[in-house]
């Protein structure tokens, strides 16, 4: 259930310097003008859409100091209201398409876009059928080359409402998740305890209620199989207020790198054959399908005319009819643990 904004919200501490001073080290300039950041500092939009800007920039540079490639941006506005900024390194020497999004849209929730929030058991009442809002987040996927280096996805976001009666309502959602081709139980922990270590600092629930959730979410229901090893995984987070919230999720974005980047190094001269790359294609195949079929995020931002939403889309992928790895392989250990989830914390 959503809550009503507070007048008042206490600032974070950590939030030092300018704005101006904090968007110097950004992939590009705010979608938002700084002038009106600087206006606005204290607002939750604002702030939120600060701690997108810096995490897209903190996960660009540590992926291109250990691909050497660099990431194109793209700064694009959206005809309806707001815009983004999309970072896409192609054919690096570590990843084969690294995504790093940042949008921040505003404007009046289309029909379909509505049907998608009335689809989580969210009823708003608009004023003449119309309902502005505001959403902001960042996102990532990464699709290494090698097999042996997981492909990681992150998103963490931010949305308000303002209802006929101009009572503004938000909530927080996000996450983290990881799929491996190949089981590494040490990478595991060190990507799963990470989560729980930020988790745990907020609430000593909110790690395995969200890693449960994570589990249930990215779960592909034609194949029986999830989509990965989990994460965590949260949405309409509006408690137990907005500055603790905005703080949890925080703490979360604050991960991306060290929960993933010691993977990354850990695997950089792995060797693999050319059978072990088409296992990654094929798995890369039903990334595919949950992000199209399935995915809510994809749904909603094909619902927002000028969102880009398929930068999660790998270059390549694979499909063969009835696949099925062989019994006692090093794949068929990594499928029966899609098929069941397991606790690696």
């Amino acid at each position: 259930m959503t809550t009503k904004i507070p007048q008042n919200a206490k600032k974070g501490e950590e939030e030092e310097g300018s704005i101006a001073e904090r968007c110097r080290d950004f992939m590009s300039t705010p979608v938002t003008d700084i002038s009106v950041l600087e206006e606005k500092k204290n607002e939750m939009s604002t702030r939120m859409e600060m701690l997108i800007m810096e995490t897209q920039a903190e996960f660009c540079k540590a992926l291109e100091e250990v691909d050497g490639g660099t990431f194109k941006v793209d700064k694009w506005k959206r005809n309806e209201g707001g815009g983004g900024i999309s970072c896409v390194m192609h054919d690096g020497k570590v990843f084969e398409k690294a995504g790093v999004d940042v949008s921040v849209v505003f404007g009046y929730l289309t029909e379909e876009a509505a049907k998608q929030m009335r689809s989580r058991e969210k009823v708003f009442k608009g004023k003449d059928g119309k309902l502005p809002f505001c959403a902001m987040g960042v996102s990532s996927v990464i699709h290494p080359k090698n097999p042996h280096i997981p492909t990681m996805h992150f998103n963490y976001r931010y949305f308000e409402i303002e209802e006929e009666d101009g009572t503004k309502q938000w909530w927080f959602g996000g996450g983290t998740d990881l799929t491996p081709f190949y089981i590494d139980r040490e990478d595991a922990f060190l990507f799963h305890n990470t989560l729980k270590e930020a988790c745990d600092k907020h609430h000593p629930e909110y790690y395995a209620e969200f890693k449960k959730w994570c589990d249930r979410y990215f779960y592909v229901r034609h194949r029986g199989e999830t989509r990965g090893i989990g994460g965590i995984f949260f949405d309409d987070l509006d408690s137990p207020n907005q500055e603790e919230a905005f703080n949890f999720v925080k703490s979360c974005a604050r991960t991306v790198v060290p929960c993933y980047l010691p993977i990354v190094t850990k695997h950089l001269n792995d060797s693999f054959t050319q059978e072990e790359k088409d296992w990654q294609q094929l798995r890369r195949g039903r990334y595919v399908e949950f992000n199209l079929v399935y995915d809510r995020g994809v749904k909603f931002g094909l619902a927002l005319p000028g969102c880009r939403v398929l930068m999660s889309l790998p270059l390549t992928a694979r499909w063969e009819f009835m696949h099925e790895p062989s019994t006692g392989s090093r794949e068929a250990e990594m499928l029966e643990v899609f098929r069941n989830p397991r606790e690696w914390v």
